[in-house]
């Protein structure tokens, strides 16, 4: 990751945007309602899981409804963006062995059209801010910070199972076992309190729960977030990002023998 790295990158960025609006316009290609469904999406399933859990169990959680869609859309962006990204090198392996381009171009551009399709979603959460007459504070303005979080760690994670599907094809099968478990260890319709206390500990591990917990701070709860909150977060998404970024650049200049 010298300076020729990205320079790479900066010369190379016309096409990385391309990729990200080709993958939006394929989204929702042939759609009516087109980028509508950013926003109808979360809010229809928001509608679904809140009126079942609502009557199977009794959470102690004041406006569930916002409670529910904060984790819902930072769990979503991290499960389309991956899943997205560990396909992006063998569904791009023709154009790979016959034009040379940074390899990375082509993850990077899976998770940053589903990052825009997030951007695009928050309008969902605007609308429920609104229905439901939920105070907001200035530190709103805030809800940046974890989105960038997850970002980053998304573009790290992404990078790492990309390289790990071109060599071991089962991942394509296994990672949607694992995002499952991922999705129960992760409070996006429960409260953390209601586990027991080591269950509590796995939980805490999960990074995704610290990001989303942030982000219902600010947006939810119009609580500023704390230094050490922003440490946790950031060296989450750095880390992940820097050692996926490694791992690619190690890997990159096999892809075109498993291709």
């Amino acid at each position: 990751m010298n300076i020729t790295y990205f320079e790479k990158f900066w010369k190379y960025k016309g096409l990385l945007i391309e990729l990200v609006l080709r993958d939006i316009k394929i989204k929702y290609r042939r759609s009516v309602l087109g980028y509508i469904w950013s926003v109808l999406n979360p809010l229809l399933m928001m509608a679904v899981i809140a009126t079942i859990f609502s009557y199977m169990f009794r959470f102690d959680i004041s406006n569930y409804p916002i409670y529910l869609l904060t984790g819902q859309l930072i769990y979503n962006f991290f499960s389309e963006a991956t899943n997205f990204a560990m396909t992006s090198i063998i569904y791009s392996g023709s154009l790979i062995k016959k034009v040379y381009l940074p390899k990375y171009i082509f993850p990077l551009a899976r998770t940053l059209s589903s990052f825009t399709n997030l951007l695009f979603s928050l309008v969902a959460i605007l609308l429920m801010l609104i229905f439901t007459r939920t105070p907001v504070t200035p530190v709103i303005l805030l809800f940046p910070l974890p989105l960038l979080y997850a970002l980053f760690f998304s573009i790290g994670i992404g990078m790492i199972i990309s390289v790990i599907a071109v060599y071991f094809r089962d991942m394509l099968h296994l990672y949607g076992v694992f995002l499952t478990a991922l999705m129960y260890l992760t409070p996006i319709f429960y409260p953390i309190s209601v586990l027991p206390k080591f269950a509590v500990s796995i939980v805490e591990m999960n990074p995704l729960y610290h990001i989303i917990e942030m982000f219902r701070d600010i947006v939810l709860y119009g609580k500023f977030p704390t230094v050490q909150d922003n440490l946790i977060c950031f060296s989450y998404g750095a880390l992940t990002m820097i050692v996926g970024l490694i791992v690619f650049k190690k890997k990159q200049d096999n892809f075109v023998l498993y291709l």
